[in-house]
């Protein structure tokens, strides 16, 4: 028999992407299909699920003329986390899909409060789903009576791939209903929000088969497993070899983190730390999240009118070059742009810069903007520090890890190595299709594997007096930014 191949599919907030990949672990064939956010009101964040599967059905449809295609014995998959997909009874989507970033249930999150908070490993924050389900029986109470299931966003793939409505550990312990460290339902909290456990899926591992492919016209056998995958964070941590106690890495995607790996539930509620499952059984992760990430270097491009962001890179790197330090007066940046999580869980915290002269460029904007990242980041850390977490070296991932300048600053910033990866910008993808084939019993020498390293940077002790005097004036503004809006 001819060896099988994995489907590894990544559903994005930006774009859903899908890879076909074989035993030895090599990316046979990718496909990417970009996504659009709708925004109705200020705050909001939506997304139509229909829109997530036409996706996969078009990423399927490139990949099919792919001699692997043919081979596919099993899908994994990996998504963005904390969404509401709403079902009624005959799974028909009720309201668009609320996602991550939708900041609507600020007053929900507060009035749920902290009581929960060492066992659900989160406060109850806007962004995560429980508060958003709460909003909703308040503001759309029909559609609230209608629910019969609440999936994550690529559980509702899995849906329209096999008919089955199942959830996995990593994506339900976003959610805030999970019982973190039991991996299980936790009827107090789905109390809180008006939600019985029957409202919910049934919940696998990760790496777990969970149903078997039932959709037509795919151009795939129907006997193809599907494993139960993850949230794109641990299953990101899956693709790159981020599987064991100390391992760490940080994203810096649209949004950013900070994730250690550890092998129990360790979190620091008070700083917006979280504690979630990892997409493998016995292994969880803390993490400190930051909103708003490469993002923030995608805004300050646009708002500078410069053509693209390697443009903007280019011309940091000409007036701030990355071997000097920068003047004490270069302008600052807090990157709230989105509000905050940790270490503030502060949804209503705006983004600014101070600073700012007459001289100022383009350039020394660019270079604020990655270094306010930054220091949010080093703020992350040492919440993550807080609960115990061992936070060494750390690979960087996500499309800031393009960028070189980015990756040193932050190694100076961090005083930590940082080492970028060869294909980390498939990694949930690659980290889905292990899953897949851990599914099908094979492939488990393929958890091990890391992804082979491209640069390795180290800090430049040089550079650290001036980096801590700006940190502690980045620190200093905070007071003013929360002044704002309190």
């Amino acid at each position: 028999m001819s060896s099988p191949v994995s489907l590894g599919i990544d559903l994005g907030t930006s774009e859903l992407k899908a890879i076909l990949m074989d035993l030895d672990g090599t990316v046979l064939a990718h496909a990417g299909v970009r996504l659009s956010v709708s925004r109705r009101h200020s705050g909001w964040s939506e997304q139509a699920p229909e829109d997530w599967w036409q996706a996969c059905l078009q990423a399927l449809a490139e990949l099919r003329g792919h001699p692997g295609f043919a081979r596919v014995a099993c899908i994994g998959l990996s998504g963005q986390m904390h969404g509401a997909v709403l079902l009624g009874t005959d799974n028909r989507v009720l309201y668009p899909a609320i996602l991550w970033d939708d900041s609507r249930a600020i007053a929900e999150a507060e009035e749920l409060g902290p009581a929960f908070a060492d066992i659900t490993g989160s406060l109850p924050m806007a962004g995560l789903t429980a508060p958003k389900l709460l909003w909703l029986q308040r503001h759309e109470p029909e559609v609230f009576k209608a629910i019969d299931c609440v999936l994550s966003p690529k559980d509702y793939l899995r849906l329209r791939l096999s008919g089955e409505r199942i959830g996995e550990m990593s994506d339900a312990a976003g959610t805030l209903w999970l019982d973190v460290a039991q991996r299980e339902w936790f009827a107090p909290m789905l109390r809180a929000t008006g939600l019985s456990p029957e409202q919910m899926p049934r919940l696998v591992e990760g790496g777990a088969a969970s149903a078997v492919l039932t959709a037509q016209g795919l151009g795939l056998a129907p006997s193809v497993v599907i494993a139960g995958g993850g949230g794109d964070n641990p299953v990101a941590a899956v693709g790159i070899g981020a599987i064991n106690a100390g391992d760490g890495f940080i994203t810096l995607g649209t949004s950013a983190a900070i994730v250690a790996i550890t092998d129990h539930a360790a979190g620091n509620p008070a700083s917006a730390v979280h504690s979630f499952c990892h997409a493998l059984p016995d292994r969880w992760y803390t993490m400190g999240a930051m909103l708003a990430g490469a993002s923030c270097l995608r805004w300050v491009t646009r708002l500078t009118g410069t053509a693209d962001e390697q443009t903007l890179l280019d011309q940091v790197q000409a007036q701030l070059p990355i071997e000097q330090p920068v003047p004490l007066s270069t302008p600052l940046f807090l990157p709230y742009l989105a509000g905050e999580r940790t270490p503030h869980n502060d949804p209503l915290l705006r983004g600014g810069f101070m600073g700012l002269g007459h001289d100022c460029t383009p350039a020394m904007l660019g270079y604020a903007v990655m270094e306010g990242v930054g220091f949010g980041l080093l703020d992350a850390l040492r919440a993550v520090q807080s609960t115990g977490a061992d936070v060494g070296a750390c690979a960087l991932v996500g499309g800031g890890a393009r960028s070189e300048y980015w990756a040193q600053l932050l190694a100076n910033i961090l005083q930590r190595d940082i080492f970028t990866l060869h294909g980390s910008e498939l990694s949930a993808c690659i980290g889905a299709a292990k899953l897949g084939f851990v599914a099908i019993e094979q492939g488990a020498q393929l958890l091990a594997a890391g992804m082979p390293v491209k640069v390795r940077y180290r800090p430049d002790l040089m550079q650290q007096p001036v980096l801590k005097a700006r940190y502690r004036k980045f620190q200093g503004l905070l007071s003013a930014a929360k002044a704002l809006h309190e």
